[in-house]
């Protein structure tokens, strides 16, 4: 029985690492995989999933435009797919998701963040985490040691980011994993 699978955490918890392992692991017992992104990542080029480790693959580009259902049958049938960054994806695009599950019996196993560097929710990730049949939490930890839960947003000179826009590309430059506690503790310091 298939089920939409969401698998979320923090910046730095290993996400597209273990998108392409899943991938590889499908492909090794000679399975096809889809391999999907929202267009909106385009940090690593359009159609590259890469991981901080090294792993990397090609991907299809879903525009926001799109819709995911139609897209599958032009590719043809998969035993399952896999897409990344899927807080990118339009909440209309988690149901088209949904869909494939319910209608064509795939899986299909989303990786992504949960929330923004505000700690709101992607559009996409709160679809997701309304419609998944399963929801796992992939840790990292916080430099405190504690479990890091808050994608905090930095600038230039390293200040924790807390005004802009939702969507930020960038990577440990930009990001950094921490905990609610620290987060809280570091906007505080610098309003001082």
């Amino acid at each position: 029985m298939a089920k939409l699978y969401f698998k979320f955490g923090a910046m730095g918890s290993s996400k597209s690492a273990q998108a392409l392992i899943t991938r590889f692991n499908y492909e090794e017992l000679g399975m096809t995989v889809w391999l999907i992104k929202p267009s909106t990542d385009t940090r690593d080029g359009a159609d590259i999933i890469r991981s901080r480790i090294g792993l990397e693959a090609h991907a299809q580009v879903i525009t926001p435009e799109q819709n995911i259902v139609d897209e599958y049958h032009k590719v043809g049938r998969h035993d399952v797919i896999i897409a990344d960054e899927a807080q990118f994806f339009t909440p209309e695009q988690i149901d088209q998701l949904r869909e494939l599950v319910d209608d064509e019996d795939l899986p299909v196993l989303c990786f992504g963040l949960r929330t923004d560097f505000l700690t709101r929710f992607f559009p996409g990730a709160q679809r997701l985490m309304e419609l998944s049949d399963s929801l796992t939490e992939i840790k990292t930890v916080c430099a405190c040691g504690r479990k890091a839960t808050v994608n905090a947003r930095l600038d230039a000179d390293g200040k924790v980011v807390t005004q802009g826009d939702q969507v930020f590309l960038g990577g440990n430059d930009s990001y950094i994993a921490m905990c609610h506690k620290c987060w809280k503790r570091k906007i505080k310091e610098q309003q001082q």
